[in-house]
C-alpha cells in the first residue's frame, strides 16, 4: 500500500487531489485534518522504508508473518 500525504489549500470549501501517474487505485480513502504543524516533514528514511517494504509485499504478497506470529517473535526476543 502506498500512501501520499500532501499539504492542500482550501479553496471555497473544496480541495483538488493530483494522484501520481504511477498511483493506480478504484477508490482510495480520504482523511481531511487541518494542517497543525507545516514544518513537520516524515524523515526520508522513513519513507524509503516504508517504499521498500512496499515494492517487496507487491512482488510476493503470501510472503507475510501473520500478526500473531509476529508478536511472538518480539515477545521472545526480550
Amino acid at each position: 500500500m502506498e500512501a501520499i500525504r500532501q499539504i492542500i489549500s482550501v479553496k471555497n470549501h473544496s480541495v483538488t487531489v493530483i494522484l501520481p501517474d504511477d498511483f493506480i487505485a478504484d477508490e482510495v480513502e480520504v482523511i481531511i485534518l487541518p494542517v497543525q504543524n507545516k514544518e513537520y516533514q516524515i524523515p526520508q528514511w522513513q519513507v524509503d522504508q516504508v517504499r521498500e517494504r512496499t515494492e517487496k509485499y507487491l512482488k510476493n504478497p503470501k510472503n507475510v508473518t501473520n500478526i500473531d506470529d509476529f508478536l511472538k517473535e518480539i515477545e521472545d526476543d526480550l
